[in-house]
Parts: C-alpha cells; sequence; structure tokens
C-alpha cells in the first residue's frame, strides 16, 4: 500500500481518539461532534471498528490507479477539451458521458492566473449554527423504503412541498427553465418528477427579480406540482474562462455573429482579447463576466442563494469553487478549504429564511482520498438537508465508480448520514448510473440523454441507436425505435421517419426524440427501482 496510504488509514483509523492540545465535544442534532484542528477539523463521535479497513481498501485501490501509465496520464488532459457552455447560453457540453465525469476543463497552470492566492483557513464550527437547523423538516424528508443486502443500493422516496421523488431517480436538466425540445407536460407524463434548471443562466436571462416578480419558478415555467432543483451557477461560472465562452467573450460576439469554430484543443483559455481573466476567485466569491453582454458580475454565497430564494426551486445548492482534474494538491487543499467556507456562508444565509426549501452540501476533494473524507466529515456536521458529490469525479466513468466504491460507505456511517439524500452531479449516461446505482446514489442529473437526442441518437433497450449512421434506416418501415417503449414516438412513428426527419432538419425530430429518451430514462430508472426490491442487485 506505502507509507503515505498506510498513514491515511491509520490517521482514519485513530481519528476518534487522536489528541492535540486541546478536544472539545458538543452536541448537535442526532451527533456528538469533536473539534479538532487536524487537517480533518471535525469528525464523528461513533465508534466504528469498519474505517480503518475501509480506508485501507480505498487507498490500495487509488494505489493501485495512480501506477497505470504515463500514456493514460496524458489522456486525462485533454479529456475536458470541450465547451461546458455554448455561445448561445444553453446547457453545458461534453463529447460523451465520461467527460461529463470530470467537471471542469481548465488547466492548473491558467487556474492560478485566474485565482487569487488564498491562504487555507478552517470553515466555521458545527457549534455556530442554531440548533433548530438540525431538527427534521415538515416540509421536506427522505423515506429508505429498502435497502438492498448485495450492495449499497436503495430505494426511497424524497417528500417535497412540490410532489415525491421516488428513488433512485435521473434527473433531467432544463438548463434556461425550459427542456430543449419538450415541453415538461410531456416529460412529466413520461414520469420526469425531479427537474434541475441553472442558476447562471436564469441569473443573465431573465434575472431572479422576474421569476420572483412572476410568483417563482414553478409559477413562471408553469409546472406547479413537479419537483425542481436549482444549483448556484458556480459550475458555469467556472468553466467561462474556456471553450466556446470564453472565445465569444474573447471575440466581442463576433463568433455569434458569424457562426465561426475557433481550434478549441489549443486556446488556453486563460485571458481575454484586453489580457484580464474572464475569472476572479477571492475569498468573498467569484467575479466573472456575463457571456450575454459582457457585464462583470460577483457571485457570492450570498447572493446565489438570494437568487435561489427567489426562484423557489424545492431543492437548493450553495457556492463552491470547481478545481480542474489536474492540480497540485496544495491548491486543492486550498479549493476544498475555501469551498467549505462558501458552503458555510451561504447555508448561514439559507437559514435566514428558509422558505421550505432544502439545502444540499457540494462534497469536493477529487480524487484525492483524505481530501473527499476531510469534506465528507465537515459538511455531514452541518445542517444540510442532503449531499451532492462534486468537484472533479475523474477523467472518465471507470475512475468515478472507483472514487464512489471507497467514498460512499462513509456516508452510510450513522443515521444521520444515511438518512439524507444523495445527489450526484453531471452524470447521468447508463453505464454510470447503474454504477452508481448499487453505490448508494439516489439522484443524478445530465443533459447528456436531451443532447443525444437533438444529434440522431435515440436510446434503446438493444443499445443507442443513431439515425445518421447511414442510410439503412431509410426503409425500416413498421420498426420502432424499441420495440418495449410505450412513448408516443414508438407508439406511432417508425424509424424511416424519423430518419427522413432528421435528415431534412425539421424541428419535430428533436421533439420526437427527446421524448423518448425521457421516457427510456425514467422507464430504466424504474427499472432499476424494481430490481431492488426483488433482491436483484
Amino acid at each position: 500500500m506505502g507509507f503515505i496510504s498506510w498513514a491515511v488509514a491509520s490517521l482514519a483509523s485513530s481519528r476518534t481518539t487522536m489528541g492535540f492540545s486541546t478536544l472539545s465535544s458538543f452536541s448537535k442534532g442526532p451527533l456528538t461532534l469533536t473539534r479538532r484542528t487536524s487537517i480533518s477539523y471535525f469528525t464523528l463521535n461513533e465508534p466504528n471498528m469498519q474505517r480503518s479497513s475501509l480506508l485501507s481498501k480505498r487507498n490500495m485501490m487509488i494505489s493501485d490507479s495512480s501506477s497505470s501509465s504515463s500514456q493514460e496520464e496524458n489522456n486525462a488532459s485533454t479529456i475536458d477539451k470541450e465547451p461546458l457552455v455554448e455561445n448561445n447560453g444553453e446547457e453545458a457540453t461534453t463529447e460523451n458521458a465520461e467527460k461529463d465525469a470530470s467537471r471542469s476543463s481548465s488547466s492548473s497552470s491558467s487556474s492560478k492566473r485566474s485565482r487569487t492566492r488564498m491562504k487555507s483557513e478552517p470553515p466555521p464550527d458545527p457549534s455556530t449554527f442554531p440548533a433548530w437547523a438540525y431538527e427534521d423538516r415538515d416540509f421536506f424528508r427522505f423515506e429508505v423504503i429498502k435497502e438492498s443486502t448485495k450492495s449499497m443500493a436503495r430505494v426511497g422516496r424524497i417528500h417535497t412541498p412540490h410532489g415525491i421523488i421516488d428513488t433512485p431517480s435521473y434527473v433531467a436538466v432544463a438548463t434556461n427553465g425550459a427542456l430543449k425540445g419538450l415541453e415538461f407536460d410531456a416529460a412529466d407524463a413520461a414520469g420526469q418528477q425531479l427537474v434541475f434548471c441553472n442558476s447562471y443562466h436564469l441569473m443573465l436571462q431573465p434575472g431572479p427579480e422576474i421569476i420572483r416578480d412572476a410568483g417563482g419558478l414553478h409559477k413562471y415555467i408553469r409546472r406547479p406540482d413537479g419537483p425542481l432543483i436549482t444549483d448556484s451557477g458556480g459550475f458555469q461560472v467556472f468553466s467561462l474562462a474556456y471553450g466556446s465562452v470564453h472565445e465569444e467573450l474573447s471575440s466581442e460576439g463576433e463568433l455569434k455573429r458569424t457562426g465561426a469554430k475557433k481550434n478549441r484543443s489549443n486556446h488556453s483559455g486563460s485571458t481575454l482579447k484586453n489580457g484580464e481573466s474572464p475569472v476572479k476567485c477571492t475569498e468573498e466569491g467569484v467575479l466573472f463576466r456575463s457571456y450575454r453582454d459582457g457585464r462583470k458580475i460577483l457571485l457570492t454565497p450570498e447572493s446565489t442563494v438570494q437568487a435561489q430564494k427567489d426562484y423557489g426551486a424545492d431543492i437548493i445548492i450553495p457556492l463552491d469553487e470547481l478545481p480542474p482534474y489536474h492540480i497540485d494538491r496544495d491548491r486543492l487543499v486550498e479549493s476544498v478549504d475555501l469551498t467549505h467556507r462558501w458552503e458555510a456562508r451561504s447555508l448561514r444565509e439559507h437559514l435566514k429564511d428558509v422558505k421550505q426549501q432544502a439545502m444540499y452540501s457540494v462534497i469536493h476533494g477529487g480524487v484525492d482520498v483524505e481530501l473527499r473524507t476531510k469534506s465528507i466529515d465537515y459538511l455531514t456536521s452541518l445542517p444540510f438537508d442532503g449531499y451532492a458529490i462534486g468537484g472533479s469525479l475523474g477523467k472518465n466513468s471507470e475512475e468515478l465508480l472507483q472514487l464512489l466504491e471507497w467514498m460512499m460507505p462513509l456516508l452510510n456511517e450513522g443515521d444521520w448520514r444515511r438518512s439524507k439524500p444523495r445527489h450526484l452531479l453531471g452524470i447521468a449516461d447508463e453505464a454510470s448510473i447503474r454504477g452508481a446505482v448499487t453505490r448508494g446514489v439516489d439522484t443524478m442529473d445530465s443533459c447528456y440523454p436531451t443532447r443525444l437526442s437533438r444529434h440522431g441518437t435515440m436510446l434503446s433497450r438493444q443499445g443507442k441507436i443513431n439515425l445518421k449512421s447511414g442510410a439503412k434506416h431509410s426503409r425500416a418501415y413498421g420498426v420502432p425505435i424499441d420495440s418495449e417503449c410505450c412513448c408516443p414516438t414508438c407508439q406511432k412513428y417508425d424509424r424511416a421517419y424519423l430518419w427522413h426527419l432528421l435528415k431534412a432538419k425539421e424541428p419535430l425530430f428533436i421533439q420526437l426524440a427527446t421524448i423518448h429518451n425521457i421516457q427510456y430514462m425514467n422507464d430504466l430508472m424504474a427499472q432499476q427501482r424494481q430490481d431492488i426490491l426483488d433482491g436483484k442487485i
């Protein structure tokens, strides 16, 4: 395992008894917390005889993973070169689901240039949060129906003010408060429950005040009986310096007018035309320029919560920093500490006026065992209502699942952690879904299924069907995309007609393809839930 891995495991196994100069204990809700001055600020004072062996096992996994070839490391540096925000401000784009697994496309060197160096300071002590915040919510709760005996998979129900979410569940992404090519009524009829809207785009257009004055996001988008989740906007903001959004800012709108494309692989994304970084990160927050009109906007932990209060979503997310996959460890430690301070500030702002909204924390630490453990220990000591898994999630789907393999058992330690729902940010390809479900993830969001449909790929029980691939579909008369699917597309249209619509670039194709892929995703999750109930997974 090596000395470093052994040391991490040894530290964790003795973490509730290791002494520094002083230790102080206090109670919050169902937890007794121990404050100390080590790298993990707070620890659960609950005996756990398996913690040492668990850490030892996952450090061995990390050690094995890190011994791969240097060519694999070189491949990792290019995995996230696609833009995370499109020129028109629509949903984040990546070439495939494995690229979704790494939530930042920046390089370490350019990241340092766009960020003010900050000394790592510990976040606020959990004892500084009010005791009532640790009490059960009457408007939001997670009900565990069954836990698998074969894996960490579980079936549950999240109760929100605007409806129930059966878990495990796929969360569709409505970037600008709209699903691409599909009305919410059609998605709801396909079984869609929770929908994800992006705060960043809604801040820029139409703006939180307009949504607030309309009566909140549920009324504004005419979805009064469907649960919504909004993020902080941090993911899109920290993607601004790279890809097409950076190009749009650098070209002063020329790209949007001409449709010109640049070679993104050679684009450092570190500065704009005037030499200015498009994103500046400080302790206060993150300063960025709008891709719509170039104006400067300061996003702080408090301002993003205030915007999400105006939206009125059932679940909201605190502000976090998004470090790149390739980053030196000192910088990653600094980023995790900053994120913890920001999330604590976000939580304080939220608790000033809860408004029947739940707030999830965002667990960070990249693929670093110690830092992920540190993030879990601190964030689960605060009165968050659920846990989102974010930050860099690995260079591909395999590394993502390895990360979940050693990390998710930590969220099963104690009733307090186990009773909270867990959300995987930005991952929803089928292979990752199946792996995440067996590792205890409850919900997961991604624009992957709707993006596929716009590019001519439809999901089926027989695998992906790419209608662009040759003329073989042109004469597939009477053959639906999926004979087992009950969506309107499969019930009414065949592959030959859909092929024609795609080739003719008819807008109707996007609608028909999207409703099918949404139906497929919800059918997939319904089957996952049934398989857990039947003891198959």
